[in-house]
C-alpha cells in the first residue's frame, strides 16, 4: 500500500502494526529468550506472550511494534543499527536496567533538550533509551 492509503489491514494483522513505512516487527537476539523476555517486560512494560516457551514474543508499550526473542541469531554487542526506546523518566529506567540484569553503557547524557543513554541487556545486545525534557 502506498503511504496515505486507508485500506484495511490484511486479515488477522493488527492495524497498529500495518502502518506503511513504519517499523513494526523485530527479532531480538537472545541466548536465554525467557530471561530476555522478563527483562523487557520488567524494564519497559512490554506485553510478553509465551513466557514458558523457547521463543517468547512481545508487543512494545505502544502496540506499534511486535517481535520475538530469537536464540538462533548472534547477539548485537556492537550495534550497527542502534534502536532507541522512549521512556518517561530516564533515571528510573537506568535504575531498572541495572536492577533486572542489564548494564548501562553510557549516559544519561544531554543531547539538546533530550537525555539519552545506552545499555546492554542481559543477553549482551546494546540498545538506547531517550527522554525529552528536564531530568
Amino acid at each position: 500500500m502506498a503511504q496515505g492509503d486507508d485500506r484495511s489491514a490484511p486479515s488477522g494483522v493488527d492495524p497498529g502494526l500495518s502502518r506503511p513505512g513504519g517499523i513494526s516487527y523485530l527479532h531480538i537476539p537472545a541466548v536465554d529468550a525467557r530471561r530476555a523476555a522478563t527483562f523487557y517486560e520488567k524494564v519497559f512494560g512490554w506485553s510478553v506472550r509465551g513466557h514458558d516457551t523457547d521463543r517468547p514474543s512481545f508487543d512494545d508499550g505502544t502496540g506499534h511494534v511486535s517481535g520475538a526473542w530469537m536464540t538462533n541469531l548472534p547477539v548485537a554487542g556492537q550495534p550497527g543499527l542502534l534502536p532507541y526506546i522512549y521512556v518517561t523518566a530516564i533515571d528510573d529506567c537506568v535504575g531498572k536496567v541495572a536492577e533486572f540484569g542489564g548494564q548501562v553503557v553510557s549516559g544519561p547524557d544531554p543531547e539538546g533538550n533530550l537525555w539519552i543513554a545506552t545499555f546492554r541487556d542481559p543477553e549482551g545486545n546494546v540498545l538506547g533509551i531517550w527522554h525529552d525534557g528536564p531530568r
